[in-house]
Formats: C-alpha cells, sequence, structure tokens
C-alpha cells in the first residue's frame, strides 16, 4: 500500500515514517519549505526520508512569512524556559503556534496522495505531550477526514485516504521509546524552534525541554 507521510525532520514525523515502513508501507514523504526560521530541518528530513527507505521524498514550497503570526514565521521572539519537562507552565495556545499549517499541510498531502495513489496519509500530531495547538486534536484529525471524504476523487468514487495517527496519544517517552524500537536515529532527528544556523538546538524552547526530558527518562 502507497502512502503519504508528511515529514518536518522531527522526532515526531521520523517516528511515524519508520513506523508506517515497518507496517509495510511504500511511503511518500513530504515537506515544507514555509519561510520557518528552522529551515535546517529541511536538510534533516532529506537525511532521515533516505535513512528510513522512504520511496520518494518532496519538499513543497509555501510562504507562510507572507501572513507571519507566529514565532516560526515572523520577527517574533521564540519562547524560552517557559514550560517545565510535563509541559506545563505555559498559555494554552503559544506564539509558536503558525495559524491553520496542518490544514495547509494536509490539504496539500491530499493532493499528493491522490497522484501516487495513496490509500493513507501518516502525521506525527499529539495531543498528550504537545504544545496545546488546535490542529493537534483527534477532533481536527476526524473532521478533516469528512473533509477528505468529500472533497477529492477518491472520497466520491468510495473512501478518500485514511488519515494515519499513530502518536496522538502518546506521551513524549513513549514516542521516543518507539523511535528507538523502529530504529530511528534520533540524533539526527530536530525538533528544535530556534537552532542555531548549524543545527545545534538551543535546548530552551518548549520542544527541546520536552524532548531533552523525554529522552533522558525512557
Amino acid at each position: 500500500m502507497n502512502a503519504v507521510v508528511l515529514l518536518s525532520g522531527g522526532l515526531d514525523s521520523s517516528t511515524v515514517l519508520a513506523w508506517a515502513r515497518a507496517e509495510g508501507r511504500a511511503c511518500f514523504a513530504l515537506s515544507f519549505d514555509y519561510g520557518q526560521r528552522h529551515r535546517v530541518e529541511l536538510e534533516r528530513a532529506a537525511e532521515i526520508a533516505a535513512a528510513l527507505g522512504a520511496a520518494e521524498h518532496v519538499i513543497s514550497k509555501i510562504d507562510l512569512r507572507a501572513f507571519g503570526g507566529s514565532a516560526l514565521t515572523d520577527d517574533i521572539e521564540v519562547p524560552k524556559d517557559r514550560i517545565d519537562a510535563h509541559g506545563q507552565g505555559g498559555e494554552a495556545i503559544p506564539v509558536t503556534y503558525v495559524p491553520a499549517r496542518n490544514t495547509i499541510f494536509l490539504s496539500h498531502a491530499l493532493a499528493y496522495a491522490e497522484v501516487r495513489g495513496a490509500a493513507e496519509i501518516w502525521l506525527g500530531i499529539n495531543a498528550i505531550d504537545y504544545s496545546g495547538y488546535p490542529d493537534c486534536r483527534p477532533e481536527y484529525l476526524e473532521a478533516f477526514q469528512r473533509l477528505a471524504d468529500l472533497a477529492t476523487r477518491a472520497g466520491v468514487e468510495g473512501h478518500g485516504p485514511r488519515f494515519v495517527a499513530p502518536l496522538v496519544e502518546l506521551s513524549k517517552i513513549d514516542i521516543v521509546r518507539k523511535a528507538r524500537e523502529l530504529g530511528v536515529p534520533i540524533d539526527r532527528t530536530l525538533s528544535c524552534y530556534d537552532p542555531g544556523p548549524d543545527g545545534v538546538p538551543c535546548g530552551r524552547c518548549d520542544s527541546c525541554i520536552m524532548r531533552t526530558a523525554a529522552i533522558a527518562e525512557a
């Protein structure tokens, strides 16, 4: 079975790619150059796609800096040292949320899936140890599944591509354990919101704090 896998180059999406490959899927990895400040993640995504045996890796260019509104796509400081190892201490929806990002990404994934004949779209959203993003919740994905069934040729002819989010209810610790089990090169993944030019993680953003704690505990 062909599957599209959204691949950012981070720990979660790399684990999902490895998981899909372990389930016997021919994986078409899709990454986005969307104007993010942490563009080194695209280099890591290409490396991960090759290491985990993706059948193809496409980088789609979208300029979300044209809209801004996020610390990842605008001249807004990335929050540092605002949460503890369990993700507690920050506001409900942080400034690192990129408006409608997953909706934009999944729309592209639907088009890619139809062209490649993919029956599934795998993605690494997580509703437990994540940062409170509204487009990382199970109910969001359920709503988008209904859209896929209505808005695609595959949906009209039977059923749109099925969304698979195996990490949605896993803790970050469990994700690290699964990554190790699946042979993900964790040290090559990049989860930092504000890495240096050489790709060194800042160690202080929300993502770095939660990742470091989970790896240590796992």
